[in-house]
């Protein structure tokens, strides 16, 4: 049976280290070191937020938040983040248009509405280059107008959510502006850490008839798993969504054949493999394949 550790050092230990190296990128570095230490560091506090959204490395909630409080990323609400990351891990609902909030499918009767400019967008958006290019600001401007009509229709929690975004981004903002690092190599280097992460999300969940079936399998333990905190072991965070990130490669290296059987062998061997199959070839349709109109 697996036995969590009791205190979670090496989470507290990298987040200290990521909030050194931010601190070493606005202050100390020339400015394109720094922009391209700001990538890997962006994508890895957006990785450990991950961590505390699910629970880590405190049994107290508000205080693993205030841990990540800074908005690093600038555009992420921790509060919306957190909710909309929540919902995802509904298994059953996985790659679903409509109740899964990070699916990057469509119903194929919006599809069919949609003009052939916004088309071309998102098959774009469906190779890996693409993502890389444009990933960040596709789904952020997506985000934003689902998160705005909701608002419009009353929702205030997803109000709230932003609400709570303004003190975090005031933070981060003044670190910027009392910074020798201008603020648009800042934001060079934030860009470049969420499309990082687009790497690891890119083909995370596929359109399969079997909810345990969509989740991915990444054998990769290089510098993306490092900064993914091994989430790329994707179908074991899923089934497992309390164990710590350092935690996983072992628990998937004991149960290796079992994760693979559960979901049918959706498997690479490394994010080399991905970029080899899908940095230039889309890696499924836009339109839900398996999407019954009138679902």
């Amino acid at each position: 049976m697996f036995e969590p550790r009791r205190f979670e050092w090496p989470t507290l230990a990298l987040i200290a280290l990521c909030y050194a190296g931010l601190l070493a990128a606005l202050w100390v570095l020339p400015t394109w070191i720094a922009i391209a230490g700001l990538g890997p560091l962006v994508a890895l506090h957006a990785s450990l937020t991950h961590e505390v959204v699910h629970g880590h490395p405190f049994s107290n909630q508000t205080l693993n938040a205030a841990l990540v409080f800074p908005a690093v990323t600038l555009v992420v609400p921790y509060a919306r983040f957190r909710a909309t990351h929540l919902a995802h891990h509904q298994d059953e609902r996985l790659t679903d248009p409509y109740d899964d909030p990070e699916t990057n499918y469509v119903d194929p009767a919006v599809w069919d509405g949609i003009s052939a400019p916004l088309r071309a967008v998102f098959w774009f958006n469906n190779r890996l280059l693409g993502r890389l290019l444009i990933g960040p600001l596709l789904g952020q401007v997506m985000w934003m107008i689902s998160d705005a009509r909701a608002c419009r229709n009353g929702d205030r929690g997803v109000l709230m959510g932003w609400l709570a975004h303004v003190p975090a981004l005031a933070v981060m903002l003044a670190l910027i502006w009392a910074a020798p690092l201008p603020f648009w190599a800042y934001g060079i280097g934030c860009y470049i850490g969420l499309s990082i992460l687009r790497i690891r999300t890119f083909l995370e969940h596929r359109a399969h008839d079997l909810a345990r079936a969509r989740t991915v399998i990444v054998e990769d333990r290089g510098p993306l798993a490092f900064l993914f905190l091994n989430n790329n072991l994707h179908v074991v965070h899923h089934m497992h969504p309390r164990v710590a990130w350092y935690d996983l490669p072992a628990l998937y290296a004991r149960n290796r054949d079992h994760y693979l059987r559960r979901n049918d062998g959706y498997r690479f061997a490394s994010y080399a493999e991905v970029f080899r199959l899908h940095f230039w070839r889309a890696k499924d349709g836009v339109p839900h394949p398996l999407w019954r109109r009138g679902d």
